[in-house]
């Protein structure tokens, strides 16, 4: 699994003073976009994939006070044009957050549709599958 260390801001907060629920949408949106950065490196471009889905299940209230928290994310499966990945929000004691599940398509710029991995992005991805990251 990939980490992100994401500082909990003031804004971050809502009228419950916790973290909320859309923001830890963007927490795992920031740890998801590292990770796919890091994983293509060279071997292609992260603004060519969308999200398609995610689910995320709640576990326990973040706070500005936690200072922050730990965007973990795990690439599940790979299909021909989209991947699968685990991601977490962990507190810094590794108590869990919060845990979803992303779908990532890649498409093509010109059309907007769907389109296969190229032969590098499918090279990169199962490299960091195999590596269990």
């Amino acid at each position: 699994m990939q980490e992100k260390r994401i500082e909990i801001r003031w804004k971050d907060q809502d009228a419950y003073g916790h973290v909320n629920n859309a923001v830890y949408a963007t927490y795992l949106e920031e740890g998801r976009d590292e990770w796919l950065r890091r994983t293509l490196g060279e071997d292609g471009d992260p603004w060519d994939f969308v999200l398609a889905r995610v689910a995320i299940d709640f576990r326990q209230e973040l706070r500005q006070e936690d200072g922050e928290v730990l965007a973990r994310c795990q690439l599940t499966e790979i299909g021909r044009s989209s991947l699968r990945l685990r991601e977490e929000l962990l507190f810094k004691d590794g108590k869990l957050a919060a845990e979803a599940e992303a779908v990532l398509v890649a498409r093509d710029r010109e059309s907007g549709r769907s389109r296969p991995f190229t032969d590098a992005e499918r090279a990169a991805f199962e490299r960091e599958q195999a590596a269990g990251r």
